[in-house]
C-alpha cells in the first residue's frame, strides 16, 4: 500500500465509504485487519485516506462486509485503481486544494445540478464575467492567482461542452441575472452564452423569478454532482473557509429534496429562454 500524504476529496470518499461498510456490518478496525491479515493501523490508514488499497483488498473487504451492492462495489474498485492526473493537476500548489478536488468530482460525475442565488453558475461563466467574480474577492488576489483562477474556471466548463458531455441542469435566480457583473457589455454576452448552452440537448437552465408567489424560503446555493449509485453523489457548497463536500446519505437527501422543491417552482426551460432573451434586450 503506498502512502499519500494528502488525499484527494476522490481518496477520501473512498475511504469514508469502506469505514460506513465496516460499521454496517458491526466490524471494529481490529476485526477487520484481522479478516485481512494486517493490523488495524493499516485499515485506520486505509479509512482515513492516508494509505491506498489494493482492488483485491478492497473486494475480500467489501465480501466480509456483506456488501451485496455489486454496482457500488465496483464503483469503490474503480476509485480504489484510478490513476487519473487530470488537467487540474498543473494547478497543485498554485490553487487551493478545494479547486483541484472540485474538478475532478466533475470530471467523475454522471450528472450536475446546480442552484445559484447571487452568480451564473461557474460552468456557464464567460471569462470576463469570471475574472470580475474573482476580482471582487476581499482580500484583493494578486493578478497572477485571478488569472489561474479564471483559466481554471474555463477549463472545468469542457465537462458540459467536450464530445462526451454529462447531463446539466442549472436553476438560476433572476437576481444572478440581472445583476451587472463586470458591466453591462459583460453581463450582455454572459446571457447570450447562457442561451446558447440552453439549446444543448444535454443542458437544462430554469430561471427562479422575482415573481413567483410559491417561492418559500430556499436559498441553499449548491454544486450537486451524481455518482455511479445515489450513494456516491456529493455536495459542494461553498464555506467561510472554502468549499465544503458533503456525502452523508441523510444530507445527501435533504438537498435532493431542496433541488426538487426549487426545480418546481422555477420556470419551465422553453419559458426561462424567452425570459433570458427579455433580459437580454433590456440592456
Amino acid at each position: 500500500m503506498g502512502t499519500k500524504r494528502e488525499p484527494t476529496a476522490r481518496q477520501m470518499r473512498l475511504a469514508v465509504e469502506l469505514r460506513r461498510l465496516r460499521e454496517a456490518a458491526g466490524l471494529s478496525a481490529r476485526e477487520s485487519a484481522a479478516l485481512l491479515g494486517v493490523n488495524s493501523v493499516q485499515i485506520s490508514q486505509i479509512e482515513s485516506g492516508v494509505s491506498g488499497v489494493s482492488e483485491q483488498r478492497l473486494r475480500r473487504l467489501a465480501a466480509h462486509y456483506a456488501c451485496t451492492d455489486e454496482v457500488l462495489v465496483n464503483a469503490l474498485a474503480m476509485m480504489a485503481t484510478d490513476r487519473t492526473r487530470g488537467w487540474w493537476e498543473e494547478y497543485r500548489g498554485l490553487l487551493p486544494t478545494s479547486f483541484l478536488d472540485l474538478s475532478e468530482l466533475e470530471h467523475h460525475a454522471t450528472h450536475r445540478w446546480d442552484v445559484d442565488f447571487l452568480h451564473v453558475p461557474g460552468l456557464l461563466q464567460v471569462e470576463d464575467y469570471s475574472r470580475a467574480v474573482f476580482s471582487c474577492r476581499v482580500p484583493e488576489l494578486p493578478e497572477s492567482e485571478l488569472e489561474l483562477r479564471v483559466r481554471h474556471r474555463m477549463q472545468r466548463r469542457a465537462v458540459i461542452e467536450e464530445a462526451q458531455p454529462i447531463p446539466y441542469e442549472a436553476l438560476v435566480h433572476e437576481a444572478a441575472l440581472r445583476i451587472k457583473v463586470g458591466g453591462r457589455a459583460t453581463s450582455r454576452a454572459q446571457l447570450a452564452r447562457i442561451l446558447e448552452l440552453s439549446e444543448a440537448d444535454h443542458v437544462t437552465v430554469r430561471v427562479i423569478p422575482f415573481a413567483l408567489e410559491a417561492f418559500a424560503d430556499i436559498t441553499a446555493d449548491m454544486v450537486y454532482a451524481g455518482g455511479v449509485v445515489p450513494r456516491l453523489d456529493t455536495v459542494v457548497r461553498d464555506g467561510p473557509h472554502g468549499a465544503l463536500f458533503i456525502d452523508s446519505e441523510a444530507q445527501l437527501g435533504v438537498f435532493r429534496t431542496l433541488f426538487r422543491r426549487v426545480e418546481a417552482v422555477s420556470l419551465a426551460p422553453e419559458r426561462s429562454r424567452d425570459f433570458i432573451h427579455r433580459l437580454a434586450k433590456e440592456l
